[in-house]
């Protein structure tokens, strides 16, 4: 009788895992800012936007931050989307090339490095 209860209590938690949500995770996106050289940038401002008409008039940002002292953006609780980013610190910033990040992986942490010049 206990080994039929413990199969039973078994098979249920096998059922439940496998009705549970597949993603365990948050999507997340960390941004690495670059120099020219590859030397981390500190205090890099970093902005995101959904769409290329909102990155072009630099309006309706979804997600923003500074970088820390090792040139670390994080952001968590992303959509997975591609987004458009513009990362500036003094007269140096990503134009020319690093303007779009490709769509995040859904659940996952994804990581990207921008330069500025």
């Amino acid at each position: 009788m206990k080994k039929v209860f413990l199969s039973g209590i078994v098979v249920f938690f096998v059922i439940l895992a496998n009705d549970a949500p597949a993603q365990l995770f948050n999507t997340s996106l960390t941004i690495t800012v670059r120099d020219e050289t590859g030397n981390v940038v500190e205090g890099a401002e970093v902005k995101l936007f959904k769409s290329e008409q909102d990155y072009l008039k630099e309006q309706n940002v979804v997600m923003e931050g500074t970088s820390d002292a090792k040139g670390l953006v994080k952001l968590k609780k992303m959509e997975a989307l591609s987004y458009y980013v513009i990362v500036r610190k003094d007269d140096r910033d990503n134009s020319g090339g690093g303007e779009i990040i490709g769509k995040l992986e859904e659940g996952k942490f994804n990581k990207v490095t921008i330069v500025i010049q």
